[in-house]
């Protein structure tokens, strides 16, 4: 079952805004596809369409912010990260505001509107701020329950990064939210996979094609990609010996930066990056870019049978 984590957001606004009459929702002229505006016609005296102004919608975000309100801005990831960056980092990172930034249209998957839409460089240039967080989940019910802790949560502004495609569905009810924290999808011996966000499912089904072929990958979901679980990664690194990341976005700079970085300088392991390499994708439906850029299940397992076959030829 295919489900949207935009539906999910909105609907989870608009039902906390009823608990929460501290939350006001910012927009930037795109409320019905980020749908916020769910929010907006229920709390119409807490919604604040911004116009095509990132620059002030981040500014006044930051405004609410220190008066104690609960400020969610939202907007496309290319929007919500490139054009409002020295807002962001002067005026929320820097006095360390909890605003939380919850973007939607990431990645190669916004498909047809092409590159200057293609939001894939966002984790990067977010995740170098100082007192940032950087969140990537993957399905609706992790979205729905990132948005329910991220309400009481005043410690830190958050970037949150949602796809405008529906996605399957991984998590049930029971899934509680944490940062830095992975979720151990399957067990393996073999080799990692690592995901972020809505790679989930490729990460999952390559991780079932090899287990038909008699190899056992451990498959990791991470959601939070700063902070990120150093541990898990440590620990699967020191079991298997080999780690593919697989991510919606450059591979600089996001998952597969972040893991390598711990690789580096705590486990060093065998690391494949899967992701966009270094280059602007094209205009195409995201199953036609996923194909042409090596975001599928098929490509995963590619890579990853030729990591063991590395492996075992250096032995």
């Amino acid at each position: 079952m295919k489900t949207s984590m935009r539906n999910t957001y909105g609907d989870t606004l608009a039902r906390l805004g009823e608990k929460y009459k501290d939350i006001v929702v910012l927009d930037a002229d795109l409320a019905k596809s980020t749908q916020t505006l769910r929010f907006g016609k229920k709390f119409p005296e807490r919604f604040f369409d911004m116009g095509i102004s990132e620059q002030d919608m981040m500014g006044t975000a930051a405004g609410f912010a220190a008066m104690g309100m609960k400020p969610f801005a939202s907007t496309f990831a290319m929007f919500g990260s490139g054009r409002p960056w020295e807002q962001i980092r002067n005026s929320i990172c820097y006095p360390n505001l909890p605003v939380k930034i919850v973007v939607t249209h990431s990645g190669i998957s916004v498909g047809e509107d092409g590159p200057t839409h293609q939001a894939c460089e966002d984790m990067a240039i977010m995740r170098a701020l100082p007192n940032m967080k950087v969140i990537a989940p993957a399905d609706s019910i992790e979205t729905e329950k990132l948005i329910e802790f991220l309400v009481d949560y005043n410690e830190s502004p958050v970037y949150v990064r949602l796809a405008r495609m529906t996605t399957e569905v991984f998590f049930d009810s029971n899934y509680k939210f944490a940062f830095g924290k992975a979720h151990v999808m399957q067990k393996g011996k073999d080799i990692t996979i690592i995901s972020t966000g809505v790679m989930l499912y490729q990460a999952v089904t390559a991780g079932k094609m090899l287990a038909e072929q008699g190899i056992k990958a451990e498959v990791l979901h991470m959601p939070s990609i700063k902070p990120i679980d150093e541990k898990a990664i440590i620990n699967s690194a020191k079991t298997t010996g080999k780690i593919i990341t697989i991510e919606e976005h450059s591979i600089i700079g996001g998952l597969g930066s972040a893991v390598s970085e711990v690789l580096s300088a705590k486990q060093p392991a065998l690391l494949r990056r899967i992701g966009l390499n270094d280059e602007f994708a094209e205009s195409g439906t995201p199953e036609a870019l996923y194909v042409k850029y090596g975001l599928t299940e098929k490509h995963v397992v590619k890579e990853a049978k030729a990591m063991l076959r590395k492996k075992k030829k250096k032995r």
